[in-house]
């Protein structure tokens, strides 16, 4: 159970501990804040926090939720969104079509939340096997991103495999189906085809490459208000602090929020890391080889800068 007291105690440690400069009379009434419908969110839905620490400023939140990463950032590009989640290579497909945002903040991942998975009774063994097959994969997504990478670590053309791009559910009845022979998939897609079809990885991001996520913020809607911006990162931070202390909390409101089975949820969210941290140099290398691994594949139209992109968060200040 979510304790309301305590929520609001740390709402005001927060509120009190990072004073916000003054703010401009045009200020926005509300903040639209876009999820990807699982992860800790519901459970800092539940707990009001954002809404706590904004209700100062006469600011209100609006969450809006998304089935991946590609379609959220189209929406802050185009201005009905104005901060959201998402895997590491949405901000590069998106960043290369000219779209405007910025990366706000990261989130290191350990690795084990994403995999490239075959059906249990599968011949395929490794990431090689996968020559000649068809492999689903969300596109423009970090799932895009971890089957590229696996695939030029094996020593595998892109061209070698048969691409099916689809989206998380398309791709759950296909896998189930038989109609592709490997998937490209996160959390909790993962967790649910480990239970349901008995499905193994062949490979998970650990094993491939660095994966982080992101917090990503409209090109306009910083520039206009950063301090509004420093103070999403540090809220979503404390709560990410949170998170990892309370992962049975954050699973039942997960599985609450969604309706997926519980203990797939628990898995997930066991793996799971939540702590925001700034944009740092080792973050945009990590992030330049994705977009430099895209550019050379021609997966996007022409390179990209990450670093061009970046906006400086310093916590606390």
């Amino acid at each position: 159970m979510i304790d309301r007291r305590k929520l609001l105690a740390g709402a005001a440690t927060l509120a009190g501990a990072s004073t916000l400069p003054a703010f401009a009379q045009d200020k926005p009434s509300e903040i639209r804040i876009g999820t990807q419908k699982g992860g800790y969110f519901p459970a800092v839905k539940q707990r009001r926090s954002v809404e706590e620490a904004f209700k100062p400023l006469g600011v209100d939140i609006k969450w809006i939720d998304f089935q991946f990463g590609p379609p959220l950032l189209e929406a802050i590009n185009v201005g009905s969104v104005d901060f959201g989640y998402v895997g590491d290579a949405p901000p590069i497909f998106a960043q290369s079509g000219g779209a405007k945002i910025r990366y706000a903040a990261a989130v290191v991942s350990r690795g084990n939340t994403q995999a490239i998975l075959v059906p249990q009774d599968s011949p395929l063994k490794s990431v090689a096997d996968l020559k000649g097959k068809k492999v689903a994969f969300g596109k423009g997504s970090s799932a895009h991103n971890l089957l590229v990478a696996a695939l030029e670590k094996a020593g595998v053309a892109w061209t070698d495999i048969t691409p099916v791009p689809l989206a998380p559910a398309d791709a759950t009845a296909a896998f189930s189906k038989g109609a592709v022979d490997a998937w490209s998939i996160w959390d909790p897609y993962v967790a649910l085809a480990e239970l349901k079809f008995k499905a193994r990885a062949i490979a998970w991001n650990l094993d491939v490459h660095q994966s982080n996520a992101f917090f990503i913020v409209g090109a306009d809607f910083v520039q206009k208000y950063p301090s509004l911006v420093a103070r999403l990162n540090e809220v979503f931070a404390s709560e990410g602090k949170w998170a990892e202390a309370h992962r049975e909390e954050v699973s039942t409101a997960y599985a609450s929020a969604t309706g997926v089975d519980i203990e797939a949820v628990r898995r997930a969210v066991q793996r799971s890391t939540y702590q925001a941290a700034p944009v740092d140099a080792d973050v945009i290398k990590t992030q330049q080889t994705v977009a430099d691994r895209f550019a050379k594949l021609g997966l996007i139209p022409h390179p990209v800068r990450v670093a061009d992109i970046v906006w400086k968060w310093t916590p606390g200040s």
